[in-house]
């Protein structure tokens, strides 16, 4: 059975640091390019973080390069996302997606909110 489980969101105040993460069992996490997208209310869902599945390739939105990392750790089938100076505009329900080929699988998300 496939599973895909975000936590780590939360509030946080406009410049603090969150660090999300994402655990996959029932297939061969290390086989599939992870992401992470965001989506907030009115908007479409959109990527923010990508990951190859061998963690040699990244690729950001413009919005997040600098303040957004994302790591993986195929040993423990889970990938990270360390977001810092986080804005308001970053609060969003965020996504973890694992992909290989026709196969792509979603997790349930989790809220991240950036107020003061």
């Amino acid at each position: 059975q496939v599973q895909v489980v975000e936590s780590g969101g939360g509030l946080v105040q406009p410049g603090g640091s969150l660090r999300l993460s994402c655990a996959a069992s029932g297939f061969t996490f290390s086989g599939y390019a992870m992401s992470w997208y965001r989506q907030s209310p009115g908007k479409e869902r959109e990527l923010v973080a990508a990951l190859t599945s061998a963690g040699g390739r990244t690729n950001y939105a413009d919005s997040v390069k600098g303040r957004f990392t994302i790591t993986r750790d195929n040993a423990k089938n889970t990938v990270y996302l360390q977001m810092n100076s986080l804005k308001p505009e970053d609060t969003a329900v965020y996504y973890c997606n694992a992909k290989f080929l026709a196969y792509s699988y979603w997790g349930q998300g989790t809220q991240v909110t950036v107020s003061s």
